[in-house]
């Protein structure tokens, strides 16, 4: 068998539970391009983990009441593993740092090897200082002004303009836990050069799918010459720096999850067991994806890892502004899934992805969302079964599907499916233009209902009526399959209404009156929501 379609999401940080800004990230968009690629029969491998070592994981505990790290990590890791359960998110592996045997070794080791083949430098550079808690500040424990856009930040990257810093270049650093202005102190750290892979970066670009917002950013920071990146800092949190004389400083996080990603996908042996991966992540995290872990990758002798594709999505707003695991700016997930179900949520965040441009989430659109699947959607359906059971006694009509009518509608849903297959696909993935057509596909079963429930009020229209109701039964078996990759929970219940296994191919051979038992199955409550 050959290696399997590899598809990662950024591992999120516990410091909190997921928001709804996640789910419409990375994770619902890499799950819809997961399910389709399987009902294809592909082989695919979905993989994220958690990001435990993150210094927002330790501050968190500190704002919490000095609650440890481990903790923080291990009961916010609970609570994000559930909230995918929840959001039918389904990973074939999710790595976490702390409890998996052999992370620790194999992100040391991909460090030994770049540092003893002489990739990674030890350098002196200043590094801000909090005098009043004894402590080095990098990362979530420095904020001050980005110095390439001045926009507030954290240390070692800009969310706002995705560039990286070196926290001591940072305008007006100041201590995030005690808001005292920092100290800069030199400090030797180790450094992973940039530049050298200028122009074996480049020719990545030129070569893996990505965003013009992503590759702008990309071509600027080439131009601007490419930085060097700490990739320890004085720390006792996160994965030791295996190097003599650097025994109280751990890796640096970001360099961490690049060893992190091969060891999601590594087979019994330790090698990576997948193709190129397309990776789903956000813009404050493509430089990360784009830059850095190409580069080591590149160190490291490991081209064949490098990914065939980026698909990045923009910042998804609350009210204005970003939402935020750390400043507890946010919805959260697992609240939004109790009130609305797994298939409202994940329609409401692809039809509202950010891709390409940024978005803003409010529950109010989601109520619209949860009441045009139950009034539109549900709608139709719930007329459906109704009729078939008033008409047919629950059986499935003998007649098939005919006439002009029907004609026109399937050759309108066979165009649907086309268009269907490119936005759930690699080459045009689009889960906003997939949402769009399936509402487009129920406008149109929904207009071909109306005109021919009138079939029945003619004294010879039996036929044509059980026909018209076959027609709409083919179009709700075609609406099991098409829509499963985006609303899996929902199609599948459908599906069972119908006789059908869950899970099949979106094409057009699922728009076919479903036969198999010859009645439809006892169903109650919504199909779709709750």
């Amino acid at each position: 068998m050959s290696d399997p379609m590899w598809i990662t999401a950024t591992p999120p940080t516990p410091n909190g539970d997921l928001h709804v800004g996640h789910i419409a990230g990375p994770y619902v968009a890499g799950d819809v391009l997961s399910r389709f690629l399987r009902a294809e029969a592909m082989n695919v491998l979905y993989t994220t983990g958690l990001d435990d070592h993150q210094s927002y994981v330790q501050v968190r505990g500190l704002r919490d009441g000095g609650k440890t790290p481990e903790d923080v990590a291990d009961g916010y890791g609970d609570s994000v593993v559930r909230t995918w359960q929840a959001a039918s998110v389904s990973f074939d592996r999710i790595v976490r740092p702390r409890w998996d045997a052999g992370y620790e070794q194999a992100v040391q080791d991909f460090f030994r090897r770049l540092y003893d083949d002489g990739h990674v430098e030890a350098k002196v550079k200043d590094l801000p200082y909090c005098a009043p808690c004894s402590r080095w500040l990098y990362e979530a424990y420095v904020a001050g002004g980005c110095p390439h856009c001045g926009a507030a930040c954290s240390g070692n990257a800009c969310e706002p303009c995705g560039r990286p810093n070196d926290c001591g270049d940072l305008l007006d650093p100041r201590c995030a836990v005690c808001d005292t202005p920092a100290e800069l102190r030199p400090c030797e750290r180790l450094y992973f050069p940039l530049a050298p892979y200028g122009q074996r970066l480049a020719a990545f670009w030129n070569d893996v799918k990505m965003s013009p917002h992503l590759r702008g950013l990309c071509e600027k920071m080439l131009a601007d010459g490419l930085p060097d990146i700490a990739v320890s800092h004085p720390a006792d949190w996160g994965v030791p720096v295996p190097l003599a004389g650097f025994e109280d400083q751990r890796l640096y996080v970001w360099f961490e999850m690049a060893p992190g990603y091969l060891f999601q996908a590594a087979g019994s042996d330790g090698a990576v067991a997948a193709g190129r991966a397309v990776q789903f992540f956000g813009f404050d995290n493509g430089y990360f994806h784009a830059v850095l872990f190409p580069a080591l990758f590149l160190a490291a002798g490991s081209a064949g890892q490098l990914p065939a594709g980026f698909e990045v999505n923009e910042f998804y707003q609350l009210e204005g502004k970003k939402f935020s695991t750390s400043r507890r700016h946010a919805v959260w997930a697992d609240e939004a899934l109790e009130m609305t179900g797994s298939d409202v949520l994940r329609y409401h965040v692809c039809a509202d992805r950010p891709q390409g441009r940024e978005t803003s989430f409010d529950l109010p659109a989601l109520e619209r969302s949860r009441l045009r699947l139950h009034t539109l959607w549900n709608g139709w359906l719930e007329r459906l079964f109704a009729d078939v059971r008033q008409e047919c006694g629950g059986a499935v009509p003998p007649e098939e599907p005919s006439g002009e009518g029907w004609e026109l509608l399937r050759g309108r849903l066979l165009r649907i499916v086309a268009e269907l297959r490119e936005a759930y696909g690699p080459a045009g993935f689009d889960p906003r233009r997939a949402v769009a057509l399936l509402d487009e596909m129920i406008a149109c079963v929904t207009d071909f209902a109306h005109v021919h429930a009138h079939e029945r009020d003619r004294p010879e229209g039996g036929a044509a009526y059980r026909s018209a109701l076959a027609a709409q039964l083919a179009a709700a078996a075609a609406l099991s399959a098409w829509a499963a990759p985006a609303l899996p929970d929902g199609a599948a219940r459908l599906a069972g209404v119908l006789g059908l296994a869950a899970d099949r191919p979106v094409t057009g051979q699922s728009l076919a009156v479903p036969r198999t038992t010859g009645r439809l199955a006892a169903h109650e409550g919504p199909v779709f929501g709750v």
